[in-house]
């Protein structure tokens, strides 16, 4: 069995446990390990702007905890998963700032050696997975679910840190995921316009505004439901609906889960084993039960 080293990031044990909850149960029923690592922190992606020494520093801890491990990182936040890789990527290649950032760490007995790589969960599961095993893993296909995929800003941006995985402009992983548990992906306007939560906490209208435009569009295109890799996403598409519809207008009404909880649904884990109690806007649904 493959073992990751999980890492959570600060919004997901806080504002996305049926994220966690998902990823876990249907990692191990697809074979792989998601591990804790009790040193790990906080990616460093809020400093980042402020403080690039500090910031990297922070990322490299993290880094380091994982390379004493002896473990590959998976990540659940698209944010975390950006700060990682970038930060990963940069110190590889850049001996200069790898010492400065050694010296940092050197205060908490620390040192990055660059011997560790970063996946997002997604990442994982088409990589090391793969469409064709999940596919024969399926027990309860999610048939007739128009499902509408959201990428989000850090999936696959910056481009570069990411070794082609997938196109930052025409996309394809998250669509075929989709399509490998059953369900139809829906193709719709502005697919990769982002949330609007990076700008939540300085202009909450316009970010409302950015959210509601998106699920107008999602709900035009006929889809059933939408789904995402991120907890910031999930807070905009799904914690905050109401409050768009309260403060931008239009009623939604449209179910917003995290695609491991989809995975997990077609693996034939039940509802409440993937925590969708803890979705805002709940997901009425069928299921069929697969010809085996």
């Amino acid at each position: 069995m493959k073992e990751y080293a999980l890492f959570l990031g600060c919004t997901v044990p806080v504002r996305g446990l049926h994220y966690e909850v998902s990823a876990r149960k249907t990692a191990e029923k697809l074979g792989v390990r998601l591990l804790d690592v009790k040193d790990f922190g906080c990616c460093g992606f809020p400093l980042e702007g402020a403080d690039h020494l500090a910031s990297l520093a922070m990322t490299a801890l993290n880094l380091a905890a994982a390379e004493n491990a002896e473990l590959e990182i998976v990540t659940l936040c698209s944010a975390c998963t950006a700060t990682l890789t970038k930060a990963n990527k940069k110190l590889k290649e850049d001996a200069h700032l790898r010492a400065e950032v050694n010296k940092v760490l050197s205060d908490q007995g620390a040192e990055f050696r660059g011997k560790t790589k970063v996946k997002h969960f997604a990442r994982m599961l088409v990589e090391d997975v793969g469409y064709e095993q999940i596919r024969k893993a399926v027990t309860r296909p999610l048939t007739g679910l128009g499902v509408a995929p959201h990428y989000g800003c850090h999936y696959l941006k910056p481009s570069e840190i990411y070794e082609g995985f997938d196109s930052p402009e025409r996309p394809v992983t998250l669509d075929k995921l989709i399509a490998t548990i059953g369900a139809t992906p829906v193709a719709y306007e502005d697919k990769l316009q982002c949330c609007g939560g990076g700008i939540l906490g300085i202009d909450e209208l316009t970010a409302l505004k950015m959210t509601a435009s998106k699920l107008k569009h999602i709900k035009d295109a006929g889809a059933q439901a939408m789904t995402f890799i991120c907890p910031f996403c999930a807070v905009m598409y799904d914690s905050s609906q109401k409050a768009v519809e309260a403060k931008v207008g239009g009623k939604y009404a449209l179910p917003g889960l995290y695609f491991p909880q989809l995975l997990g649904l077609a693996l034939g884990f039940t509802e409440k084993e993937m925590a969708m109690d803890l979705n805002r806007v709940k997901l009425a649904l069928k299921l069929a039960e697969a010809g085996k």
